[in-house]
């Protein structure tokens, strides 16, 4: 831990404080940390794929509750804020739980990180795919050559995250910059259009659309509880600036900051978005029954020039999306191997000395996805995917409960982030929050393979948990940071 009475200056040696030696290069600036959060997060590329559902299930007043899950992840994210602004290294989660409860607990908190990470990489990339490029080819619905696209954009992001941090920092911020300006513009231009040609209406905020006379609407599970999805599904990730703590200058500032930051820039800008898209319906019917809801959106009231332009915009933020998850997550398998608790952890470990980033990691993340396109059928693939927005309500909830046990042993350091005496209600808050979310994602009927795949992945976690109790009890007992122990 650090000293409270030493000043969080540039963080430069925060590594070094951890028990490593720094091995990654330092190359992102405070905009380029937030850009990674953001870009996790991703509000267009989340609205695009998720407004379909709220339309279907609960009609277009359903994005009210976006409002809900914006305060109930905000909460979340000055949470994890805290521990950012105290433990900035590679593995986030694994390093707080492993340092501040015992590294028991932190590989429990590794594998569920990293469970989700790499799950996310294919859904994002897959999602690419289908839901974007292919629409902005004119391409018809296929699954084997969304299958094959896929691919092609994995191979792609494994080389630029292998080439270089700052590389792959410039295209993040520049699909951001562009995604920050394209919901912006889109918003504005969408609400001036209605305005001109009446085709569209403010009654839409209060409209239930397809879902009138749907029964159980207000059932637990029912159509309108499953309207939060959009948000719980959109608002996640914000913790990826941590896991690339270790490339960030100044991390005790940037790295919390960026985390809070993107969820609340995230929140504003899709609620603007959300109300704009839901006004500009000017027929909710044909609109509900649209395979893309947005894209029909801006067809409709801006013509398809600014459609494609729409879909050449999502493309982009899809494909930073996903290098920024697949970078996060060969850092968390870097992590977690320094200290000798992943598998092949002698190899995953190494750092090019050239490019100065995780060669080993990120080649197993993109051998992970061709694994996962590959072997799995369509709705294998697709039941998987579902089961991985399960996985950050588990682990926000589990970082919450870890802050309150611990929250008393954290120092303070001077001039980062720090919620004072505020610490305690929000984080009590955010624990009710992440209790309502968790319990949002695991009652729909649907829910129900995509739950018995989570206990699948905890159930296989626990397995190789108990394989390094027998036959490695030392990597899961050595406090993180004695790297001496394992050294070759």
């Amino acid at each position: 831990m650090a000293d409270a009475d030493v000043p969080a200056r540039s963080g430069a040696n925060s590594v070094e404080l951890g028990g490593y030696r720094q091995e990654l290069k330092r190359t992102l600036g405070p905009f380029q940390v937030f850009a990674i959060s953001f870009a996790f997060i991703s509000v267009a590329v989340g609205i695009f794929a998720t407004y379909d559902d709220v339309l279907l299930n609960a009609g277009p007043v359903g994005i009210w509750l976006w409002i809900a899950a914006a305060v109930g992840q905000a909460l979340v994210a000055l949470v994890v804020a805290q521990f950012a602004a105290r433990i900035p290294l590679s593995g986030s989660s694994y390093q707080w739980a492993s340092r501040l409860a015992n590294p028991k607990i932190g590989w429990g908190f590794g594998w569920l990180t990293f469970c989700y990470l790499a799950v996310a990489v294919v859904a994002v990339d897959n999602a690419l795919a289908s839901q974007a490029f292919m629409p902005l080819l004119g391409m018809r619905p296929d699954e084997g050559t969304a299958r094959l696209i896929t691919l092609a954009v994995l191979l792609v992001q494994a080389v630029l995250a292998i080439a270089s941090t700052r590389i792959v920092s410039m295209i993040n911020a520049t699909a951001v910059g562009l995604e920050l300006v394209l919901v912006v513009v889109v918003a504005i231009a969408l609400v001036v259009a209605v305005a001109v040609t009446g085709d569209g209406t403010t009654d839409n905020l209060t409209s239930r659309g397809v879902t009138e006379n749907a029964p159980d609407y207000f059932a637990v599970g029912g159509g309108l509880m499953i309207a939060m999805i959009m948000g719980l599904g959109t608002l996640v990730g914000f913790d990826a600036a941590a896991n690339l703590a270790e490339e960030a200058k100044d991390p005790y500032r940037s790295v919390p900051r960026a985390i809070v930051g993107s969820v609340v820039a995230a929140g504003v800008l899709g609620l603007l978005f959300v109300i704009a898209l839901t006004v500009a319906i000017d027929d909710i019917p044909r609109v509900s029954a649209s395979g893309s809801p947005v894209a029909a959106i801006m067809r409709d009231q801006l013509g398809p020039v600014m459609e494609r332009v729409l879909l050449v915009a999502i493309t982009f933020a899809f494909f930073g999306a996903g290098m920024v998850v697949m970078a996060a997550c060969s850092r968390l398998v870097f992590a977690m191997s320094r200290d000798a608790r992943f598998p092949a952890h002698r190899l995953m470990r190494r750092v090019d000395p050239r490019t100065r980033t995780p060669v080993p990691a990120t080649i197993l993340i993109f051998c992970l996805g061709v694994v996962l396109m590959v072997a799995l059928p369509g709705n294998a693939l697709l039941e998987l995917i579902t089961a991985s927005t399960i996985l950050p309500a588990l682990i926000y909830g589990s970082t919450i409960v870890l802050y309150l046990t611990v929250r008393k042993r954290l120092d303070r350091r001077k001039g980062a982030f720090d919620l004072g005496r505020f610490e305690l209600p929000v984080a009590v808050a955010a624990l009710l929050w992440a209790a309502v979310a968790l319990f949002v994602l695991v009652t729909p009927e649907d829910a129900v393979v995509p739950v018995l795949i989570v206990a699948g992945l905890l159930v296989t976690g626990g397995l190789f948990f108990l394989a390094l109790l027998i036959f490695d009890r030392e990597a899961l007992e050595t406090e993180p940071g004695d790297v001496s122990v394992f050294e070759h």
